[in-house]
């Protein structure tokens, strides 16, 4: 097996993209009866790993049926219409109000580009590949398609975004959670305990639908969630709810820091202050080191997060 090939068990496939750092951005494969499906690609630099993937478990580009992201931010669907091109039987399957996002993405590039500046959108995403429309599908709420006979169920799960579901995959017990569960690092497991964090990346984040979402997610009583950032976690339904306490506490932390640092005469500032000071508090009480290394792989969350409440903050009723 390659080596940014995870085997998850029940023909799932994590696929490391290459993104940022190793282990930090998941592109998932599930394989079934000798069809395939892919749920998010990363970036178009991901697609080169993405089908020598496929070479590796000795599938064809013609055996995928379906491309699946979870919404249309960039490391999560960058790469949808590059990929496409090289999987000529494969369908996209896009949130409604994602889709036409990705059949003419100017408007994604340019909200991406608003961002992350010129330099690192050449430097990390590239050009983006239209999606042929008549390739192209919109999901709906409790839609249900199948895999070779497997049924993948997808709900709509704004919170992240608004053009954001996930995927619920019956054989595993496990839900394909884009950024809707948060942002779980590996080097932050300590004896095999996972930890987590929120993400409220601009611009769409809205903390209570959220915490509704999460909350539907948990009715399915799932035994793991497959999460972008990164992989599989969870081992138990008590385990996965843990994670979503903890997930949850951390909104609410996020949004009362975000209140307070209005008042703030540099607000961003302050925020990204609180925010750092509050996840290296919560990973001490994980147990681990929470140094300056652990800040260092956490500056760019930080970052995004303190961005997409400041949006929120604007967003919101005084």
């Amino acid at each position: 097996m390659l080596d940014f090939i995870d085997d998850l068990g029940h023909g799932i496939y994590a696929i490391d993209t290459g993104f940022q750092r190793p282990r930090f951005d998941a592109a998932f494969l599930i394989v079934e009866g000798g069809r395939a499906a892919f749920i998010d690609t990363g970036t178009n630099h991901a697609v080169p790993r993405l089908l020598a993937a496929l070479n590796a478990l000795g599938l064809a580009p013609e055996a995928v049926d379906w491309v699946i992201p979870t919404h249309v931010h960039l490391d999560h669907a960058g790469g949808v219409g590059l990929l496409m091109e090289a999987l000529p039987q494969a369908r996209a399957l896009v949130h409604p109000r994602g889709l036409r996002h990705l059949v003419n993405p100017t408007a994604l590039w340019l909200s991406a580009l608003s961002v992350y500046g010129d330099e690192e959108m050449q430097r990390s995403y590239g050009k983006l590949v239209p999606v042929p429309a008549e390739r192209a599908d919109a999901s709906h709420d409790e839609q249900v398609i199948h895999l070779a006979g497997r049924p993948l169920r997808l709900i709509d799960t704004p919170g992240h975004a608004r053009h954001h579901h996930a995927i619920w995959d019956e054989k595993s017990r496990s839900w394909f959670t884009g950024d809707t569960f948060g942002l779980s690092y590996r080097e932050f497991d300590v004896d095999g305990r996972a930890w987590i964090l929120p993400t409220s990346t601009p611009v769409q984040f809205e903390p209570e639908a959220l915490k509704a979402t999460v909350a539907r997610l948990l009715d399915a009583e799932p035994l793991a969630m497959q999460v972008t950032h990164y992989g599989r976690i969870g081992g138990s339904v008590g385990e996965v709810r843990r994670l979503a306490a903890l997930m949850l506490d951390q909104v609410d932390e996020m949004v009362q820091a975000a209140r307070t640092a209005n008042l703030a005469p540099d607000r961003h500032a302050a925020l990204k202050t609180a925010l750092q000071q509050g996840y290296l508090a919560r990973l001490r009480a994980h147990g681990h080191a929470a140094d300056a290394t652990a800040a260092d792989w956490l500056a760019m969350d930080i970052e995004l997060n303190a961005q997409g409440l400041e949006v929120w903050l604007d967003r919101s009723p005084a």
